[in-house]
């Protein structure tokens, strides 16, 4: 374990941490006013969701935030489990342990926080509400609608949005940056379309977003 890593910012630093410390803050209130721990009852959220964010946190944590790579944000998962209140919460815990005791500096931290947590977790959030509004309910739609293309739309929306506001590394191109996101919002759109369709056939009641009612196979 290590002490926060600080370092001098500059005005441009300093009013860029003060905008992700300003997003942070009102997210947290808005989930924290919502009291999410109301809907998942005394025994809290499924176990399975405590360690897809165990294994969220961890993957925060073991990559460097000054380096061109960028992990899975594995936001999609917990909100479509346990809503986007929690899930904010969650990814308030896991910037935090991974500043404190992994590679992450604060503003490091801050800035995964938002374009990894907030900003892609919020546009699931959208994602959701386009689905129950404009397409049919079927499970399908929600595989694929919430599970899948949820999933890839907010990341590349995310990362693309990242881009035009956070400094990224000289030595790498915009364009190879744009690339490096697509590819990996594929790989975690298809690892969460396929965990949501398992747990919609054998675990329904641990996705708190999917109910039978509104998504009915034929």
């Amino acid at each position: 374990m290590h002490s926060l890593q600080t370092t001098p910012l500059n005005p441009m630093d300093g009013l860029l941490l003060a905008t992700h410390a300003i997003l942070v803050l009102g997210a947290i209130g808005i989930a924290l006013s919502l009291r999410p721990w109301r809907c998942v009852g005394a025994q809290g959220p499924p176990w399975a969701w405590c360690i897809a964010w165990a294994g969220v946190t961890l993957l925060w944590a073991s990559v460097p935030g000054d380096g061109p790579l960028r992990p899975m944000a594995g936001v999609t998962l917990l909100v479509l489990m346990a809503g986007w209140p929690l899930a904010m919460l969650a990814m308030l815990g896991s910037a935090l342990l991974a500043a404190v005791a992994g590679p992450l500096s604060l503003s490091d931290a801050l800035q995964r926080l938002v374009w990894m947590g907030i900003v892609p977790g919020t546009c699931v959030l959208a994602v959701g509400a386009a689905v129950r509004r404009w397409l049919p309910r079927h499970l399908l739609a929600y595989i694929l609608g919430r599970g899948y293309l949820g999933t890839f739309f907010a990341s590349v929306l995310a990362g693309v949005a990242a881009l035009f506001v956070v400094a990224h590394p000289s030595q790498v191109s915009a364009q190879d940056l744009l690339v490096a996101n697509v590819l990996v919002a594929s790989a975690e759109a298809s690892l969460c379309g396929a965990l949501v369709a398992i747990l919609v056939v054998l675990r329904p009641q641990w996705l708190a977003t999917y109910a039978e009612r509104l998504y009915r196979s034929p």
